[in-house]
């Protein structure tokens, strides 16, 4: 079956338009399903700036359908797979909207900390939204979400998420490694880790701050015990402390 977005029959009108060259200003005719096109004055790669990308992003047959992607895409490739992410981490959890609303909120603060910890978005981002995607099957399995089971049942549930989207084998890897450790940070931790482990440690002492008071004294003790990263402290002091917007 071929990909409706690149099946003629539902092509209408504009399917065919002019795009100047970059470099010369000369005007090439691009179809619609075209990446990519030779400037027939100059020789210049030109961009189809009208095609939709977002599909080749993450799909594993993209290469198939559009022949050998631009550079522009292969470099957004990674950063759009957290966007499926999160649409299949909703999928898993359907109504929960606790655990949903739990994850959305970890990879928020995670991406608010990446630049500053220079992490990898891809995998900290993926991560974040499937960092307790195994606490479904623990409660199923165990009667239990207890850290432990989380881990223990979660991996295995992430590598399916991602292999089905396509992601490469590395990024499934250690995103399955950060999922399955999630609470128990190792002697020697990455940078990614560090990252979603302390963005998880803001949400749950939010959520635990919202049935009971605790002293700003015994917050702040908390922050500099708990926290891997001087982001994620800063980050906490600002939240906790402050009282200031983030």
């Amino acid at each position: 079956m071929k990909c409706p977005g690149q099946d003629t029959r539902y092509w209408s009108a504009d399917a065919v338009f002019e795009v100047k060259c970059p470099q010369c200003g000369n005007a090439e005719e691009f179809f619609k399903d075209e990446p990519t096109r030779r400037c027939k004055k100059c020789g210049e790669k030109v961009v189809n700036p009208n095609m939709d990308f977002g599909c080749a992003a993450y799909c594993k047959f993209a290469k198939d359908c559009l022949g050998d992607l631009p550079p522009e895409l292969v470099a957004q490739r990674k950063n759009l797979l957290k966007d499926r992410v999160a649409i299949e981490m909703k999928a898993y959890f359907q109504k929960d909207f606790k655990r949903i609303g739990h994850a959305t909120k970890v990879a928020r603060y995670a991406e608010k900390m990446i630049k500053e910890e220079k992490g990898d978005p891809a995998v900290v981002l993926s991560a974040a939204y499937l960092h307790d995607i195994g606490i479904k099957e623990a409660e199923r399995k165990y009667q239990s979400n207890a850290a432990h089971y989380q881990e223990q049942e979660g991996p295995s549930i992430a590598r399916n998420i991602l292999t089905n989207l396509g992601a490469d084998a590395e990024l499934i890897d250690e995103v399955c490694d950060i999922v399955g450790h999630h609470h128990h940070p190792r002697e020697q931790e990455t940078k990614n880790f560090k990252v979603v482990f302390d963005a998880d440690q803001i949400v749950n002492l939010e959520e635990k701050l919202e049935d009971t008071q605790l002293a700003p004294d015994k917050v702040s003790e908390k922050i500099n015990r708990t926290f891997l990263t001087a982001t994620g402290k800063q980050l906490a002091e600002k939240i906790f402390l402050k009282h200031e917007s983030v």
